[in-house]
């Protein structure tokens, strides 16, 4: 398998680590602390985890958010899942992103993560 996260998984080189999933600084971070926790076991998105998957990547990111607080201090996170290639994901083994924000990264972060579409689709 070419699947780079399972590769990375066979080096055991991780910030935190439990039975079900590991965490690593990205290789592209978007900002200083960006995080991944990915899961050990080959999935390809949030949707196809395990419930004791999740409980492992939820606790998890509560080690990250600790470390990345003391380490950076940050103002402010995104968290979240690229779910498939038409939602952003590149790496089609689940990962959860954990993105620290800063005061002034941004014009105005009002919005979160919904800016980032430019055409919005309204589906009733």
């Amino acid at each position: 398998m070419d699947c780079p996260f399972c590769f990375i998984n066979k080096n055991k080189d991780f910030l935190f680590e439990n039975d079900f999933a590991f965490a690593i600084l990205d290789n592209f971070p978007v900002s200083d602390g960006h995080t991944l926790i990915i899961p050990k076991r080959h999935a390809k998105t949030f949707f196809d985890l395990t419930q004791d998957e999740i409980a492992a990547i939820y606790q998890l990111s509560l080690k990250v958010k600790q470390y990345i607080d003391e380490k950076y201090h940050p103002d402010g996170f995104n968290v979240g899942f690229n779910c498939g290639e038409k939602a952003g994901q590149t790496v089609m083994h689940c990962h959860m992103h954990i993105i620290p924000r800063y005061e002034g990264d941004c014009d105005n972060p009002r919005g979160g993560i919904r800016k980032i579409l430019t055409k919005p689709k309204t589906i009733y």
